[in-house]
């Protein structure tokens, strides 16, 4: 059919732009995900200062690390009653939680619920890691000889990788107010660094264009009622 062929053809073209555009914004979501992964700025924890030219520690901690800082604190603004802020320059110490490295010391994360919120955390977080490589594995699979089936799973994978990870994001949520709420630690003050930024905004962009990229690959529905009768092979 003459009419309805040239309309059909335009729309397979632009298909592959589309899901190379969407793919684009996919992998700055992934990256996204890879930097809150494996850096430490989740949280930044800080105890209140009793007195001034002298030092306190700060600590902030990712999924996997905690680490702290001292910090030589002079006189502060009547808004300020913690010890910061971390970019202060003072001594740095890192070490991997108790949990996941036996022999190192983590005394924050010896409290059974605050154990139990970041091995949560973390292993959410690992699975939404495999689900984006996944999702990447299908896409750039589907570059090859036409396998467009392999985007619906492929925008699935991306669209279950954001949700595991803004579940992750608010297991640390949970856990950090814990600690600020807990009688036994010190920390009074907290806030969200770049870190967690990143992994709220790879959830925007893994769900968000997940779900565009199933859009993209389901298949064109007929706008007018002939033309699936105008596209129809004729009978022998």
């Amino acid at each position: 059919s003459p009419l309805v062929t040239p309309v059909q053809s335009g729309m397979d073209d632009s298909k592959p732009l589309k899901v190379r555009l969407t793919f684009s914004v996919i992998l700055v979501g992934v990256s996204l995900l890879f930097a809150a992964v494996v850096t430490d700025h989740w949280a930044v924890l800080s105890p209140k200062v009793e007195e001034y030219n002298a030092t306190c520690e700060a600590a902030h901690f990712g999924l996997w690390r905690l680490c702290t800082k001292r910090i030589f604190m002079q006189e502060q603004g009547p808004k300020e009653k913690g010890c910061g802020p971390i970019s202060l320059p003072g001594e740095h110490n890192c070490s991997y939680f108790k949990h996941f490295t036996p022999g190192q010391s983590s005394e924050i994360f010896e409290v059974t619920t605050q154990k139990e919120y970041s091995i949560s955390a973390a292993a959410i977080a690992i699975f939404s890691v495999g689900f984006a490589i996944i999702g990447t594995i299908c896409v750039l699979l589907s570059f090859r000889k036409k396998r467009d089936y392999l985007l619906k799973p492929a925008s699935m994978f991306y669209t279950f990788a954001g949700l595991c990870i803004i579940i992750s994001v608010e297991v640390m949520r949970q856990s950090v107010k814990r600690m600020i709420d807990s009688e036994e630690t010190v920390w009074i003050e907290y806030s969200y660094s770049w870190s967690f930024a990143c992994a709220c905004a790879s959830f925007v962009l893994l769900f968000i264009c997940g779900i565009a990229l199933l859009l993209i690959a389901l298949p064109r529905f007929p706008q007018n009622p002939w033309e699936t009768c105008m596209d129809a092979e004729p009978e022998h």
